[in-house]
């Protein structure tokens, strides 16, 4: 009796140590959550990298513009990402996701489910086995990158309201129904076989496609074309945010790309994140060849630009194809964007070359699927046929084709249909004069680089400095200036006036043809060094005061404004020649539609 006593006492005590551990596996995760819960977490990071990509634009479009301009950027960039996440979770996600339809989802409005993918309704979304708001979330960053390609195009002289009104449409309609076709289920995938692995097409194209229907109706800049029609250049006022964003959209395409493979398990994000990485290094180093042989020069802009290019190439094949076709795919980008810019420059005013970064290496690398595509990758995605280097058949080339016209054509359609309606109604456009002037202190009321514009003592930079004096609104008529409708200036013809009518002012160190706001003949080359040629004679006070109107600029600049001067030491009253103004300058009176300050 007491040997099985001793006997039975081991397995009893067994059995009670791993009731627990059965309670626990029981009420615990099982093997499934825990590869769910993986996935999503790496959806969920890579939606941030995309999210962090708008830093990015950010810095390229502010870099591109001129610092009159610059501050306006960062309320765009704030204003649209905010409205494309309401639209987008209220209609848009649903039209795109909800449903596998061959037009557009029917369900999933206002989405408001659990984290069980089953539970979800979401065909995709039980596809992968994620969280559906990881999955709306990583989905929506991609309608927010395509909102912010539009406006590449649009740059210092779109009127603000415009932004609003076309990001509504955009993110609820425009975006949602063609990223069905391609990433939904819809007829472009299922019936024709496209291949857009991560958005060349639905995410690139289609914003490049909204940037160019408002470019044409809203027109070049002021001072872009010269009197023969030829274009000149209108430098950006800060190369290092170029560059700095051009290197945030290289990391965030780190999400982009990889993130679209829809988890982590596998490992196959690393090879979409490798194919990423050897087409924009191939980008860069072919665009900068290009300019080599074109100028001499190593241009950092068509650098920066042949990366984005590169990378915009490579999201539609990076997860169709081999490591060995990336650099190609990269490198024939990086060609494309330098000659596109080129060419669509002597008609189009395109700051930031977004036509040409985001259109036509879209198509490219949309194309490029039909070419490279590897059977291997073709069998997992199941989507399509592999490419013509392995086929030989031109049935994918086909169907890359016309899902690329079909793409353009409804979404140019729509476009431009809703910025008519906007220049219809409220005006696409700012005025010229507060073209001129900027649109940060005619649409925000502020500088975004103040220091340039403001004087010190207006700033309160100097402790106990007096206030400047303030002389009364002139209304009487100033040969050579141009009156607003109420009599009112918003600035001079010639630039901003920085300091009040009055203060006291050293010697202008330059000839008055090489200040103010704007650009002049020394700037149309895009070659030109300011500084190398002969100087100019310094002005006489007669010179000056014909200078400072219209009539006085030479006759070879037409209506356009003057060069401004690249060397330092020009001090703030730069901004505007001497002779007088109408009014208060732009910073007293606190932008467009306000009451001057006291």
């Amino acid at each position: 009796m007491g040997s099985r006593l001793l006997r039975a006492g081991p397995v009893a005590l067994v059995m009670l140590l791993a009731l627990p551990a059965a309670a626990f596996a029981a009420d615990g995760p099982t093997l499934d959550d825990s590869v769910s819960s993986i996935n999503t977490m790496w959806v969920l990071v890579a939606g941030v990298l995309v999210m962090f990509m708008q830093a990015g634009f950010a810095f390229l479009e502010i870099g591109f513009s001129r610092s009159k301009n610059a501050g306006l950027g960062v309320a765009k960039i704030l204003t649209n990402y905010s409205i494309c996440a309401l639209a987008y979770w209220a209609v848009g996600f649903a039209l795109a996701f909800g449903g596998a339809g061959a037009i557009a989802g029917t369900h999933g409005w206002f989405l408001n489910v659990g984290s069980d993918p089953s539970g979800s309704g979401i065909p995709l979304v039980e596809t992968l086995g994620i969280s559906p708001a990881s999955y709306l979330f990583f989905q929506f960053v991609f309608c927010a990158v395509s909102l912010a390609i539009v406006w590449g195009t649009t740059l210092e002289r779109i009127n603000f309201s415009a932004y609003v009104i076309y990001a509504v449409i955009f993110s609820a309609l425009i975006y949602p129904v063609l990223s069905h076709w391609i990433f939904g289920g819809g007829w472009l995938a299922s019936n024709i076989g496209m291949q857009d692995f991560a958005g060349s097409t639905v995410v690139h194209l289609i914003g490049a496609t909204g940037g160019l229907a408002a470019l044409l109706l809203i027109g070049p800049r002021r001072g872009k074309y010269g009197p023969d029609g030829k274009p000149r250049a209108i430098p950006g006022h800060s190369m290092p945010l170029v560059g700095l964003g051009v290197l945030i959209l290289w990391l965030g395409w780190f999400g982009f790309n990889p993130g679209s493979t829809g988890g982590a398990i596998g490992n196959r994000f690393a090879e979409v994140a490798l194919v990423t990485n050897l087409a924009a290094a191939a980008g860069v180093i072919s665009a900068l060849a290009v300019m080599w042989l074109r100028t001499k020069t190593y241009d950092v802009g068509m650098a920066g630009n042949g990366a984005i290019a590169a990378l915009v190439a490579i999201t539609a094949p990076s997860g169709y194809v081999e490591f060995w076709a990336a650099p190609i795919i990269g490198a024939v980008a990086g060609v494309i964007v330098v000659y596109g810019v080129v060419l669509i420059e002597k008609k189009l005013d395109d700051p930031v070359g977004a036509l040409s970064a985001h259109g036509l290496a879209g198509i490219w690398g949309t194309l490029s699927c039909g070419i490279f595509t590897s059977p291997r990758l073709a069998d997992l995605n199941a989507i399509g046929d592999p490419g013509v280097w392995y086929s030989g058949s031109l049935h994918q080339p086909g169907a890359q084709a016309l899902g690329v016209a079909t793409a353009f054509g409804c979404v140019f359609v729509v476009s431009y249909a809703t910025f008519w309606a906007i220049k219809a109604t409220i005006g696409l456009r700012v005025t010229e004069e507060e073209e001129e002037a900027g649109l940060d202190i005619s649409e925000t009321g502020m500088y975004g680089y103040p220091e340039q514009f403001i004087p010190a003592p207006e700033m309160g930079g100097l402790p106990g400095a007096p206030a400047p004096p303030r002389r009364p609104l002139r209304r009487a008529f100033v040969p050579g200036r141009r009156r607003h409708e109420d009599g009112r200036r918003l600035y001079p013809a010639r630039g901003l006036r920085a300091d009040p009518a009055g203060t006291a002012r050293g010697r202008l160190p330059e000839s008055l043809d090489h200040r103010g706001e704007g650009l002049g003949q020394a700037e149309g080359d895009h070659r030109a060094l300011q500084g190398l040629g002969a100087r100019r004679p310094p002005a006489t006070q007669a010179e000056a005061r014909v200078r400072g109107g219209v009539e006085g600029r030479r006759a070879d600049q037409g209506d356009d404004p003057p060069a401004r001067s690249h060397r330092l030491g020009g001090g703030r009253e730069a901004v505007r020649p001497p002779g007088g103004g109408g009014g208060p300058p732009p910073h007293q009176r606190g932008g467009r539609g306000r009451a001057p300050g006291p």
